[in-house]
């Protein structure tokens, strides 16, 4: 009999990934849906919960904690494995230049207090729980993330527009990888502790490398720019979301890399797809032509599930 995994905000970033990494591996997939189903009773049976919900960022303080108490509810009464992608922000501003699972949650500012909070809570309940925490996202499609909706916005115009300086490195995710990886942590929950924290590395790359290695994928020489901030910056009072990347901004500035040797010691056998294969998936969906910037480029970043 298949193993059995629930899917939470399946039509997300990450949920999407995971549904078909699971399914690929031969897992059976049920994608909730949380406007007809009931949590508790659409848990039941099933061997692993990814939680791949993620509201914008306004709502994480009010609904991040309710969202949590009920995935933990779900999950001690399942008795199922919770698997969550984690991110850098509960390390906080001062966050050092190599992120381990050893590396103290640190983090005083919003977003990073409700997460570190989240993960906490996880750690005191009863339902086996694994953090795979990554950086950023490179996704198969458009999914409103930094990649797609900043960066490669004036790629038409040859320029790569990269939100931070472009010679410190930062930490990359190719979904198709890290939910692969969730897979085969899924595969030896039984043989894992009841908490884990799993960095997964994916690439690290400065914002000129990765200016170079989009300009290869396309063919053609790009441009790598800094992004000004200042309409973010005149924005953040009247506009939340606005407020909430700005406080994220240091993450751009500050070198760091996600060590990936406790994945590599739990998965040996898994094998990474190059930078060189993921970005021209991560470009193919992106609809580039000259003096045209990438539909919905100029809309806000989305905080999609």
């Amino acid at each position: 009999m298949a193993n059995r995994v629930l899917i939470l905000g399946a039509s997300g970033r990450f949920g999407r990934n995971a549904a078909q990494a699971f399914a690929d591996a031969g897992w059976a997939v049920t994608r909730f849906d949380r406007r007809r189903g009931q949590l508790d009773r659409a848990a039941q049976g099933m061997d692993v919960i990814v939680n791949g919900w993620n509201p914008a960022y306004p709502s994480w303080e009010k609904d991040v904690p309710r969202l949590t108490e009920a995935v933990i509810s779900a999950a001690e009464s399942a008795g199922a494995t919770v698997i969550i992608p984690g991110n850098i922000y509960v390390f906080g501003e001062t966050l050092p230049p190599r992120l381990s699972e050893a590396t103290p949650h640190r983090a005083s500012h919003l977003l990073g207090r409700v997460r570190r909070e989240m993960e906490e809570a996880y750690r005191a309940s009863s339902a086996q729980t694994i953090v795979l925490r990554a950086g950023d996202f490179l996704d198969t499609r458009p999914s409103g993330n930094w990649f797609d909706k900043v960066m490669a916005a004036r790629l038409g115009q040859g320029r790569f527009v990269y939100p931070g300086a472009l010679d410190r490195v930062h930490s990359w995710a190719w979904l198709p990888d890290m939910a692969r990886a969730s897979v085969g942590l899924a595969d030896r929950r039984d043989r894992l502790e009841r908490f884990e924290d799993v960095p997964f590395d994916g690439f690290t790359l400065t914002g000129q490398d990765l200016g170079e290695a989009v300009g290869t994928a396309m063919g053609q020489p790009i441009e790598t720019t800094s992004m000004s901030w200042l309409p973010l910056r005149l924005l953040a009072p009247v506009w939340p979301m606005g407020r909430h990347l700005v406080e994220m901004r240091y993450l751009w500035n500050r070198p760091h890399r996600l060590d990936g040797e406790k994945l590599r010691r739990l998965l040996p056998e898994f094998r990474p797809a190059p930078l060189e294969t993921a970005l021209p998936i991560a470009l193919r969906g992106l609809d580039i032509h000259p003096n045209k910037p990438v539909p919905g480029a100029t809309a806000p970043l989305s905080a999609a599930e």
